[in-house]
C-alpha cells in the first residue's frame, strides 16, 4: 500500500501510475527504464482525506508535494547540470567548512604543512561517495534513503534512516552554533539563542518549498560567501601573522593527524546519506559521467578551499607575541571571533557585515540537511509516510533548534565528537552499499527500481545489519574520542591515540557483508 489508507474518498498510490500514458525513458547507455512504481504529482490531491486536503492547500502556495516517492520520467526537469555543482557549491562556501581547517590547530594541534595534505587527500576521498551515488537519482527517480531498500531490505533501511536523521540534525544543530557566533562576534549583546533562530527560521522557509527553492537559493548564495572569503583571505596576507607551524614527529603526530583526518572525512563524506536526493529530477538520460564531475567540482573546491584557509588562519593563535587578538577573539566568540579578528580591525563596519553575511551563509548548509531529514522521517513508517514531507521539515526545524541552543557554549567538543561519529557510520554505509552494488548486483543493470515498494522482492536485511553491527565493532575498536579510545586506536598514538575508527568500521563492514550476503541471497534468492 501506498502513504494513504483505502478510506473513503483515498487513493491506493500504487494503482495509479500505470494509468499514465508514459511508461519510462532510456538512459545515457540507450538502456529502457520503465516507470513502474513512479507517482505522479496529481495523485497527492486526490481524495478527501487530510492528506489530500493539506497538499492541495500547499499546492496553492508552490510547496512541493512530493515525499519519498519515485519520480516518474514525464515529470523530469529539463534544468541544466550546473544546478547540481552550485547546489554543493554553495552548501560548503560555509563558515562551517572553514571551521573545520581552523580546528586544526587548537584541537589537534597539527602543523600547517601536515594540515594542508590531510586537507586535500581526505577531502578526495571523502566525496567520491557522494559523487558516485548522485549519478543514481536521475537513473532510477529515487531518494538516497529509498535506494537504500536495494542494500538494507525494507526493514533494515528504517534503522539506516535514524541514523542519518540524527546526521541531519547534528549536522544542522553544529552549524547554527559557528553562525550564531559570527553573530556574537558582530554583538556581543546578542545571545546564541537569537542567532541560532534566526539561521533556523531562514533555512526553514527555503526548505518548505521544497526541491526547486532549494535549487534556486543555492545556485546563487556561494557568490557573497567566495567574496567575502576572499576579502578575509587578502586582509589576512596583508597583515603578515600567519605562522608556519613545524610538522610534529612520532606516534604523538600520527595519532593527532589520523584523528584529524578522521574528522575531515565526517564533514566530506557526510552527504552520502543524501547523495541522490538533489539529482532525482535530473532526465533519465543525463550523462553519469557529467554528474559525477558536477558534484566532484561543486564539492572540492569549496571544501579544500574553505578548510585551507581555516587552517592558515588558526596558525596565527600561535604566535607568542603577548597580545594575540587571534587567540582572545578565538576564546570569546569561537570561529566567530577568529573570523573578527582578521576582517574588524581593518574593515570596521564593513568587517561586521562580511561576518554577519558568513553568518547567513549556514543557511545554504543547512537546506540539504533539513530537506533530506523531512525525507528519512517519512521512510520510518507508513503512518509517517502520510505526512506530507513539509510538516516534518517543520519538526526536524524545531528538534535542532533544541538540541543547538543548549549546545552552544561546548561547540569545539560536539563538534569534534560529532564529526567522528557521523564518518563512522557513513563508512559503514557506504561499505555495504559499494558491495551490494559491485559484488551482487554487478552495475546499475542488476536493479529493478520499480521493487523500491515491495519489500518481497527486496533484500532481506539481515547480511547488512549483521555487516553493520561488524562495522561498529571496527569503528569502536579504532576510535579514539574524548570519552573512550577503543584497543586499536590507543596503538595509533600516545596519550590520546590516534582515530582510525572509519578505516576499520569500512573494512569490518564491506568484509563481512560480501561473505554474509553470498548465503543470504543464496537461500533467498534475492
Amino acid at each position: 500500500m501506498g502513504p494513504f489508507t483505502k478510506n473513503k474518498g483515498d487513493v491506493d498510490i500504487e494503482s495509479l501510475p500505470t494509468e499514465k500514458p508514459i511508461y519510462g525513458a532510456e538512459n545515457d547507455s540507450g538502456e529502457y527504464i520503465p516507470d513502474e512504481g513512479a507517482v505522479h504529482a496529481e495523485t497527492f490531491v486526490v481524495g478527501d482525506s487530510w492528506y489530500a486536503k493539506t497538499q492541495r492547500l500547499a499546492g496553492k502556495f508552490g510547496v512541493e508535494q512530493r515525499g519519498i516517492e519515485r519520480v516518474p520520467s514525464d515529470e523530469r526537469s529539463d534544468a541544466g547540470m550546473s544546478q547540481i555543482g552550485t547546489l554543493w557549491l554553495s552548501a560548503n562556501m560555509v563558515v562551517s567548512s572553514f571551521a573545520i581547517g581552523a580546528l586544526a590547530y587548537p584541537v589537534f594541534y597539527l602543523g600547517f604543512i601536515d594540515t594542508i595534505l590531510i586537507i586535500f587527500f581526505i577531502n578526495i576521498l571523502g566525496i567520491l561517495p557522494v559523487c558516485f551515488f548522485s549519478t543514481f537519482g536521475p537513473r532510477f527517480g529515487l531518494r538516497q534513503m529509498v535506494l537504500s531498500r536495494f542494500y538494507f531490505g525494507w526493514y533494515g533501511v528504517k534503522i539506516i534512516a535514524v541514523f542519518n536523521i540524527l546526521a541531519c540534525l547534528g549536522w544542522s544543530s553544529v552549524n547554527v552554533i559557528v553562525g550564531a557566533q559570527l553573530f556574537n562576534a558582530v554583538n556581543h549583546n546578542m545571545p546564541g539563542w537569537a542567532g541560532i533562530l534566526v539561521i533556523a527560521v531562514s533555512t526553514f522557509l527555503i526548505t518548505l518549498f521544497g526541491y526547486k527553492l532549494v535549487h534556486t537559493y543555492e545556485r546563487y548564495s556561494w557568490i557573497p560567501c567566495l567574496i567575502i572569503f576572499l576579502i578575509v583571505l587578502g586582509e589576512f596576507a596583508h597583515s603578515g601573522q600567519f605562522e608556519n607551524i613545524p610538522m610534529g614527529i612520532g606516534k604523538s603526530e600520527a595519532g593527532a593527524c589520523l584523528s584529524f583526518a578522521a574528522s575531515v572525512y565526517g564533514f566530506a563524506t557526510g552527504w552520502t546519506s543524501y547523495a541522490a536526493d538533489y539529482t532525482v529530477y535530473q532526465p533519465v538520460g543525463r550523462s553519469r559521467k557529467s554528474i559525477f564531475l558536477w558534484t566532484f567540482a561543486g564539492l572540492s573546491f569549496p571544501l579544500i578551499f574553505t578548510q585551507m584557509l581555516g587552517a592558515a588562519i588558526a596558525t596565527a593563535m600561535a604566535a607568542n607575541d603577548g597580545d594575540n587578538v587571534y587567540y582572545d577573539g578565538y576564546e570569546s566568540s569561537g570561529i566567530g571571533g577568529l573570523l573578527a579578528a582578521v576582517v574588524v580591525p581593518p574593515l570596521g563596519r564593513f568587517g561586521q557585515f562580511c561576518l554577519v553575511v558568513l553568518a547567513l551563509s549556514i543557511v545554504a548548509n543547512n537546506c540539504p540537511n533539513i530537506y533530506s531529514v523531512s525525507l528519512s522521517l517519512q521512510l520510518l513508517a507508513r503512518a509517517s509516510q502520510r505526512v506530507p514531507r513539509f510538516i516534518w521539515t517543520l519538526v526536524g526545524t524545531l528538534i535542532y533548534i533544541a538540541i543547538a541552543i543548549p549546545g552552544y557554549s561546548h561547540f569545539e567538543s560536539i563538534l569534534e565528537n560529532f564529526m567522528l561519529v557521523i564518518g563512522y557510520w557513513l563508512a559503514i554505509y557506504e561499505g555495504i552499499s559499494l558491495s551490494e552494488h559491485i559484488v551482487f548486483k554487478r552495475g546499475f543493470s542488476g536493479y529493478n527500481p520499480q521493487d523500491y515498494m515491495d519489500p518481497s522482492k527486496l533484500p532481506p536485511g539481515f547480511a547488512a545489519i549483521t555487516a553493520f553491527c561488524f562495522g561498529v565493532m571496527g569503528a569502536v575498536l579504532g576510535m579514539a574520542q574524548v570519552w573512550f579510545t577503543g584497543p586499536i586506536g590507543k596503538l595509533c598514538g600516545t596519550e590520546y591515540g590516534g582515530d582510525i575508527g572509519f578505516e576499520l568500521a569500512f573494512t569490518f563492514s564491506a568484509t563481512s557483508f560480501c561473505i554474509l550476503r553470498y548465503f543470504e541471497k543464496k537461500h533467498f534468492g534475492r
